[in-house]
């Protein structure tokens, strides 16, 4: 096993945005959702992503005031993230993730329920034309999932 390993680094380059679906206390989002993937669904503004979806973030703080009606909480869309292998894209829950491997968004932790562990993430079966480009730059244990890695925005 490797004596040096790529680790977590968020936070680094973290940006303000609106958070949630849409304006409204019940799209509010709260610090339970510190961690998740995010996309952006919209003016200054990032929402929880759905299973297959590409990763354009992670959200690393929610504020506990709103503006405009939204949520306010911070986005790094850069530097590496501790994530737990899910499988391939068409069939999370089977198959390998290995080192150089793009992925998307895998199984999700549903919204108002904090992560227990690291969000996971699937083998992207299809890295052409991903905008938004993470790969697995480190292992902790072997390829199969429920093992967890290191992944890393490549196209920042």
């Amino acid at each position: 096993m490797a004596k040096f390993k790529m680790q977590e680094e968020l936070g680094i380059e973290s940006f303000t945005a609106r958070l949630g679906v849409g304006s409204g206390s019940a799209n509010y989002v709260t610090d339970l959702e510190i961690g998740k993937p995010v996309k952006m669904v919209g003016d200054s503004q990032y929402n929880l992503c759905a299973v297959g979806d590409q990763i354009e973030g992670f959200i690393t703080a929610v504020e506990t005031y709103t503006a405009d009606d939204f949520s306010i909480g911070s986005v790094d869309t850069c530097g590496r993230k501790r994530v737990m292998l899910d499988g391939l894209q068409a069939t999370p829950g089977t198959g390998v993730i290995a080192v150089g491997d793009y992925v998307v968004t895998g199984t999700v932790v549903a919204k108002g329920t904090a992560l227990v562990g690291a969000p996971k993430v699937c083998k992207a079966t299809t890295p052409t034309g991903m905008y938004f480009a993470w790969r697995v730059v480190s292992l902790e244990g072997t390829t199969a999932v429920g093992q967890y890695a290191t992944i890393a925005r490549v196209n920042a």
